[in-house]
Order: structure tokens, then C-alpha cells, then sequence
């Protein structure tokens, strides 16, 4: 069985779609989309070239969706963000119908794939038991082993920090499936994992991202020349990502880890 896993769109449609025409020719028999799929400038287009799709799609919830939902349904203020996600998070909610509100509440926190003829994966945004808990190829294998204890699968695919990793813990294998619209790596394009079997790619989809960054600009998303000229044109390189990601999580790990 081959699966796409699609992870952060963050709402660059010029990168989905970049992607989708790739797998008209690899076929995957699965689709799976990682959360934090609307967090971004073209939130509403996104969802719609999903719905669109002929291929089965399996959704799962990122902490942007569940930010959205809550700002959506009256509750922004239970949120610890910062003012610039607040803003994003607030004029994403305002984009989104009723009926896109209602679909994204019922996306499940994780998806497990079983498989009869290999084993089982588990499909997260951040780990198993939350959305938001962060690692990196940098953070030390007890707090790794600690995030993902329990766990019966012992193949995990997830995203969150954008950059595309493997770690290995015992038999434990975990998958980082990078970043489709918000990549942390060496150079712009859309970054994804294909999984075929028990073996798997991470790949890369180049894509037009003049042409995307002056539609992205054009939008009235509150940041949108920002996210044109630091997530398309430019991206954050992978090393100093990994650094600054694994400091910030350090900072904020509870002292039980």
C-alpha cells in the first residue's frame, strides 16, 4: 500500500497543488494530511482542492486547527499565542464556513493504518498524545522515548517542526514528514513523505515560487507579504531551524522531562 503523507500546508495552495499534480503519476493508494493544514493565506482554497480529491484523504487535527476551531467558536481567550499568531489564527477563523468549522471538529488527533500484510502506522501531528509537544534530530532519547511511550505501533509519522528527520529509538521508527507550505530546509519547495511498504522516501516537489509568492502576496492575509518573502521565496535553512526550534523547546519541556 503507498501513502502521501502531507503534513503543514499551512494554507500555501500553490505548494498543494504543486504535490497533487506529482501524484497523479505516483498514484498512492492514501492520502493522509497531517494537520495544521488552514493555519496560512489561502486556507479556504486548500480545504477545497482536498475535497476535490478522487484519491482517499484521511485528515488528521495539528494544533493550528484546534487554535482555529477555538478562536472560531468564541473561545480565543482560553489561547496562549503570541499577537502575531492571534492575528493569523483570527482572520483564518473569519475565512472558514460553518460547514468547514464543523468538518475540521471532528478530525481525530491521530490515524492508525492497518495494514495486513505489514505492520500498523501511526499517523500524529506532534506525538501521540498531543498536538503541540515538540522534538527534533537534537532532543536527547530519554525525552523522545518519554513522549512516545505507550505507544504500540512501531512505525510513527509526524510533522510539526517542518523539518524532515528519522529517529530511531530501540524498534521504535519516527518519521518527521517535513513541511508542505512552511519547510525548514535547504531549499524552497514542498517537502513530503511517501511511504511504500516498509520503506519510505522523503521527498521533495519543486514548485513556481515567484509565481506563488506574488499570489500569496496579493491576499489579504494579515502577514502576507512576510510569509511570501520567508516561507516561498526564502525558507528557513535546516541546521539553524533544528537549533533554534530544539532551544525553544528546551525552555519550555516541563522539569518532569
Amino acid at each position: 500500500m503507498k501513502v502521501a503523507a502531507l503534513y503543514d500546508i499551512h494554507g500555501n495552495a500553490p505548494a498543494l497543488q504543486a504535490i497533487l499534480v506529482e501524484l497523479e503519476s505516483v498514484k498512492p493508494d492514501l492520502i493522509v494530511i497531517g494537520g495544521d493544514t488552514i493555519s496560512g493565506p489561502m486556507p479556504v482554497q486548500t480545504l477545497e482542492m482536498l475535497f476535490q480529491l478522487d484519491t482517499p484523504v484521511q485528515f488528521i487535527r495539528g494544533n493550528g486547527e484546534r487554535e482555529v476551531l477555538l478562536t472560531f467558536d468564541g473561545e480565543a481567550q482560553t489561547l496562549e499565542l503570541s499577537d502575531s499568531v492571534r492575528e493569523i489564527t483570527s482572520w483564518v477563523a473569519e475565512q472558514l464556513s460553518r460547514s468547514d468549522r464543523d468538518f475540521l471538529a471532528q478530525l481525530p488527533l491521530t490515524y492508525t493504518l492497518n495494514r495486513e500484510d505489514f505492520e500498523d502506522v501511526l499517523f500524529c501531528h506532534a506525538i501521540p498524545t498531543n498536538d503541540e509537544d515538540i522534538f527534533t534530530p537534537l532532543t536527547p532519547d530519554a525525552i523522545v522515548a518519554a513522549y512516545f511511550e505507550g505507544t504500540q505501533q512501531r512505525t510513527v509519522i509526524c510533522g510539526h517542526t517542518h523539518i524532515q528527520f528519522e529517529r530511531r529509538l530501540s524498534d521504535l521508527r519516527i518519521l518527521n514528514a517535513g513541511s508542505v507550505g512552511m519547510p525548514y530546509a535547504d531549499k524552497p519547495g514542498a517537502y513530503w513523505l511517501l511511504l511504500d511498504g516498509d520503506s519510505y522516501e522523503h521527498r521533495f516537489t519543486p514548485y513556481d515560487v515567484e509565481a506563488a509568492a506574488k499570489l500569496i502576496a496579493s491576499t489579504n492575509y494579515p502577514q502576507a507579504q512576510q510569509f511570501a518573502e520567508e516561507n516561498v521565496r526564502k525558507i528557513p535553512a535546516v541546521q539553524e531551524a533544528i537549533e533554534f526550534i530544539e532551544a525553544l523547546a528546551q525552555k519550555n519541556r516541563p522539569s518532569t522531562y
